[in-house]
């Protein structure tokens, strides 16, 4: 039977709300706030924007929407709107129906090809989004005012699908005002053609804050004409931000070397990000984007690697030591605030510190390793270093049962050196930065390092 694309999506958000299966899958930490406002949406057959800063996973979600139309659709052969068998809408459509009837030639299309997406740039045309006159057309002997002498643009060859348009008030305002008919009475104007070409469509549009890009708006008709305005939003916890993580990262091993990230490394990977958008130096109009702990993470671990070659370790395990490598995956994603009279390593060095020390009080307490503090008191020291072999930590778990009793819950009783020197390190950060234990930068010839000492 014959529907509208938002009837046959309506229909499959209606059997999956009614099975108890999720309507989106994929998106972390939107099961309470946006999915169910899309869901409205999508059940009132409204178009959508989502507004929010980069890095909230609007692209994701729009293309996530796929999902919910129909396996496959029956079209009109060389239909280049995706004709209806049954209600034709383009010229050629009514003419190959009325011609054949019921002995037209049909395709079907599968739901992937039903989807649209164009990121709106300044100097996107009219021609790029509805069509054009087709010069070779017109060389073959048709009319200017015959139907079948345009070109098509992006949006009519979505009909029956979903047009998505990203970053929309990018989009010069003259091309918007082309879109007004296109949302509400769903037809278009061509170079003076009176065309009524009824399409079937769900647009949805992205956008960062208007306060934000400085670029261009959504004009107000426009704004009218989307039936749902969608606000989205950053991880809420680090818990979420870590499924995050999970789900867009699968480094489980490189080159044939097992990686393993203990618990606390992680957390201080988001963390980081967490204390950037909260920092006073860091813009709060352009939000620090969930990418920054994705590539965060990469960067840590393949510090981690580097290292692990080079000492021939057997395993892939990040430290405390490899934190600074993060200010080269992290800084770019960071708009510092100009009155802030500070330079991006020093705002970088703050964020990593402050971090360290939450997910440190997070995982244990300063009362906890006070025999370490005192033997630290005592005139006992430590040297650390990215470049530093794991077994080089064994020291300090020898010489502080405490220590090592800590470093057992941290990463197990089984836990291997490397794990271990991981540990060790955290500790040593921790401590330094509650004030127990002094730190010194150190050089070892070509490598540097730090010895953590009697404090003061």
């Amino acid at each position: 039977q014959s529907i509208s694309v938002k009837e046959e999506i309506r229909r499959n958000v209606a059997l999956r709300l009614r099975a108890g299966k999720p309507v989106l899958e994929g998106l972390h930490g939107y099961e309470a706030t946006v999915l169910p406002q899309v869901e409205t949406a999508l059940l009132a057959g409204h178009d959508i924007v989502l507004l929010g800063e980069r890095g909230q996973a609007k692209t994701r979600l729009v293309r996530s929407l796929v999902s919910l139309l129909d396996e496959w659709i029956p079209a009109l052969d060389g239909s280049d709107v995706n004709d209806d068998p049954y209600r034709p809408i383009s010229r050629y459509g009514r003419d190959v129906v009325s011609d054949l009837g019921g002995k037209a030639a049909i395709c079907w299309i599968p739901r992937h090809e039903r989807f649209g997406e164009k990121l709106a740039t300044p100097d996107v045309s009219m021609a790029d989004l509805l069509g054009e006159l087709d010069p070779i057309k017109l060389a073959e002997g048709r009319h200017l005012d015959d139907e079948q002498a345009l070109h098509y643009g992006l949006i009519p060859r979505c009909n029956r699908g979903i047009f998505a348009i990203n970053e929309l008030p990018d989009l010069s305002e003259r091309i918007q005002v082309g879109l007004l008919n296109v949302l509400e009475e769903r037809d278009l104007q061509l170079r003076g053609h009176r065309i009524r070409l009824p399409l079937d469509l769900l647009v949805v549009a992205t956008a960062n804050p208007e306060d934000y890009t400085n670029r261009g708006r959504i004009i107000t008709p426009l704004k009218d004409r989307f039936g749902a305005t969608i606000r989205t939003h950053y991880p809420a916890d680090t818990s979420t931000e870590l499924q995050v993580i999970a789900s867009e990262t699968n480094i489980t091993e490189m080159l044939g070397v097992p990686v393993v990230v203990p618990d606390f490394m992680s957390k201080i990977v988001v963390e980081i990000t967490h204390q950037a958008r909260a920092s006073s130096s860091v813009s709060k109009r352009s939000g620090v984007s969930v990418r920054a702990s994705i590539t965060d993470y990469e960067t840590m671990v393949a510090s981690a690697a580097r290292r692990a070659f080079r000492l021939g370790e057997s395993r892939i395990v990040p430290r405390i030591s490899d934190l600074p490598a993060l200010a080269a995956s992290l800084l770019g994603k960071l708009e510092i605030e100009s009155y802030e009279d500070i330079e991006p390593a020093a705002v970088f060095e703050a964020l990593r510190r402050q971090a360290v020390l939450e997910v440190f009080r997070d995982h244990t307490s300063v009362d906890a390793l006070r025999e370490l503090v005192v033997l630290f008191d005592d005139g006992y020291s430590v040297e650390v270093g990215d470049n530093m072999a794991s077994a080089a930590y064994r020291g300090v778990l020898e010489a502080s049962p405490v220590a090592s009793t800590v470093v057992q819950g941290l990463v197990g009783a089984e836990a291997t050196p490397e794990e271990q020197a991981s540990a060790v390190e955290f500790l040593l950060e921790g401590l330094h930065l509650s004030r127990q234990i002094g730190r010194d930068r150190m050089s070892f010839g070509t490598k540097s390092g730090f010895r953590f000492g009697r404090s003061g």
